[in-house]
């Protein structure tokens, strides 16, 4: 993943790609198919793995304003400080370029959209059936809000924005987020 990150699907080599795994042409062909079959493989994992951090983190704090606030920090941590040394978010920086050129991306990239704003309404939701958010708080709108300011600070991580930077406006987005 980290090499199609760094270099895009045209981008990386076979070269880099066995390099990256530590094996043989020959085995990944016989482990994936091909490049296009482990490039897929890869924004899988990325979907159910990686991205998934904010959310848990959002899904899991009991008290809405936390909860938007914690989901927000961890982007930013993804943004700046992810693991792999990669800034930014692989979906909006590397695989959405591929959208139209390698069968099987758009699916993925429309369903991780998809399923990520449906994991965020439904946490509005619950706080609606809680009655701590009401009844006619536009909970896909917020989902689709939040999705796209986590994206916003994707692309500034990824622009070289640090970690400080990003967490000056914080408080002022999850109002917007939680404004009624």
């Amino acid at each position: 993943m980290s090499v199609f990150w760094a270099k895009g699907y045209d981008g990386a080599s076979l070269r880099d790609l066995t390099g990256a795994m530590g094996i043989t042409g020959p085995s990944l062909y016989a482990a994936f198919g091909d490049k296009r079959a482990l490039y897929l493989k890869t924004i899988d994992h990325y979907c159910e793995a990686d991205s998934c951090a904010p959310i848990v983190a959002f899904e899991t704090e009991d008290e809405i304003g936390a909860a938007v606030r914690n989901f927000l920090l961890a982007v930013i941590h993804m943004a700046t400080e992810h693991e792999s040394g990669a800034k930014g978010c692989f979906l909006a920086s590397s695989v959405v370029t591929t959208v139209g050129q390698v069968d099987g991306v758009a699916e993925r990239v429309e369903s991780a959209i998809e399923e990520t704003e449906k994991r965020l309404a439904a946490r509005f939701d619950r706080e609606i059936a809680k009655g701590t958010l009401p009844p006619d708080f536009p909970s896909r709108e917020r989902a689709a809000l939040l999705f796209d300011i986590r994206q916003g600070y994707m692309f500034r991580g990824r622009g070289g924005w640090d970690a400080e930077r990003l967490r000056r406006d914080v408080d002022a987005r999850v109002r917007l987020v939680l404004m009624h």
